[in-house]
């Protein structure tokens, strides 16, 4: 059976500080890349979900209506309704007009 003091004494399979170390910052560093290409590829599927919102048009349009008195009542109009249409044009950020970037930096200077 073995004793406490024993199991504290035994060194078999223990891993060195500095390979811990080593191994550990290689991962995380390997966790960063991974999640930096994965922050990359999102944003591209929603830049390409975006780039589909702004292509569709929202223009419509529809045609009036009016009906004439008939039946031997004097003639003219019973009812009118006027059509109505819209167009829609671009706007400043529909498919990648518009980018999105840092300016340069700028100097400091002192305050007047």
């Amino acid at each position: 059976m073995l004793t406490l003091n024993a199991l504290l004494k035994d060194e078999a399979g223990f891993i060195v500080s500095a390979e811990l170390v080593l191994v550990a910052t290689i991962l995380v560093i390997g966790l960063i890349v991974g999640l930096s290409s994965i922050q990359h590829a999102i944003v591209a599927e929603l830049n390409d979900v975006g780039d589909a919102f702004g292509a569709l048009t929202q223009g419509y349009q529809y045609g009036g209506f009016r009906a004439v008195k008939s039946n031997g009542a004097p003639a003219g109009i019973k009812a009118i309704t006027q059509g109505s249409l819209f167009t829609d044009t671009a706007d400043d950020c529909d498919n990648d007009q518009c980018s999105l970037s840092c300016d340069a930096a700028a100097t400091e200077v002192p305050k007047p």
